[in-house]
């Protein structure tokens, strides 16, 4: 059965990494594989696009319903 070895390191200056075997296997030739991690992608919205889409998603909401709304919470606190 074909040995596996897992190990976690850190990227080093110059986008190096260093990886220390078990003992015994100095001369053999191995397989290396990296899986770099997910990184979140950051999307570059405007301010002109954010309103937009409010917009959109609320379109249906009169200025009446959101009046109605924010007193219905307030009289919530009230009470």
């Amino acid at each position: 059965m074909q040995a596996a070895f897992k190990v976690t390191t850190k990227v080093l200056p110059g986008n190096k990494i260093e990886i220390q075997l078990p003992s015994g296997s100095e001369g053999d030739e191995v397989d290396v594989f990296v899986v770099l991690p997910q990184k979140a992608s950051v999307s570059q919205s405007n301010v002109l696009d954010m309103i937009e889409q409010a917009r959109k998603r609320y379109a249906f909401r009169t200025a009446e319903d959101i009046d109605q709304q924010i007193r219905s919470e307030r009289e919530a606190w009230d009470s």
